[in-house]
């Protein structure tokens, strides 16, 4: 009996040790998995070659990602870091090697790993906010993005100012005489001359034609002289 009972505690013990055992490697497991999120870098290439490696780390609430590279030239080495809180997304903390592998994918199809987007959306985290985001912070050496030059002006030359010629009063216009045309059918007007009433002297008498001629030069001008003392001689015949 005595002998029963002390192999059925051999037992009990031994089974107690194999599951602290698994217990032990479960736990070593998770400690190995969240250790490679943080320690294990992901390692890329560049469009241009250059060999880059992403390593996480923690910055209080924040995490922050540094990608350092190295070109095949001498001396072409640079890094920045990137910060944000992708813990605000719930696909990222099922799988956060996941997420800094999509975002390795869009920084191995540039040129210089650090000219890229400000802002990085993985597509497992694509529709939350920037702030779970990875948004740049800083790089070395500073990389700045180059603005479209501006067209060279040239120097405007100091206008010259129009000559502007002394404003010529206009000259009176002096109305011209116009001479008077004669109506057609109408002898130029003569004035009546009314004599006044005198005495009455006996002249010797005349000749029809004298007479006639003197009352023409006497009441007609001088151009009408002829055809006055015809119609005066005709009158007085």
């Amino acid at each position: 009996m005595r002998a029963r009972m002390r192999l059925l505690l051999l037992v009990l013990a031994a089974a107690v040790c194999v599951s602290n055992a698994q217990t032990n490697n479960n736990s070593n497991d998770n400690k190995q998995q969240q250790r490679s999120i943080w320690d294990e870098a992901i390692k890329f290439n560049t469009k241009t070659k250059d060999s880059c490696t992403m390593v996480v780390s923690g910055a209080g609430d924040y995490t922050r990602l540094r990608v350092s590279c190295k070109g095949q030239t001498p001396g072409r080495s640079y890094y920045c870091d990137f910060q944000g809180k992708p813990n605000l997304c719930r696909a990222y903390n099922l799988n956060p090697r996941h997420y800094f592998t999509q975002m390795m994918w869009d920084l191995r199809k540039l040129s210089h790993a650090c000219q890229g987007p400000r802002i990085y959306r993985p597509q497992m985290c694509k529709k939350y906010p920037d702030e779970a985001q990875m948004t740049f912070l800083a790089s070395w050496p500073k990389t700045t993005t180059p603005k479209p030059s501006k067209p060279v002006q040239e120097p405007r030359r100091p206008a010259v100012p129009a000559q502007t010629k002394p404003a010529t009063t206009p000259k009176p216009v002096k109305p011209q005489s116009q001479p008077i045309k004669p109506q057609p059918g109408k002898g130029p007007q003569t004035k009546k001359t009314t004599l006044k009433p005198g005495k009455t002297t006996t002249r010797p008498t005349e000749q029809p034609g004298s007479k006639a001629s003197r009352m023409a030069t006497e009441y007609c001008w001088k151009s009408f002289h002829g055809i006055c003392t015809y119609f005066i001689s005709w009158f007085q015949n």
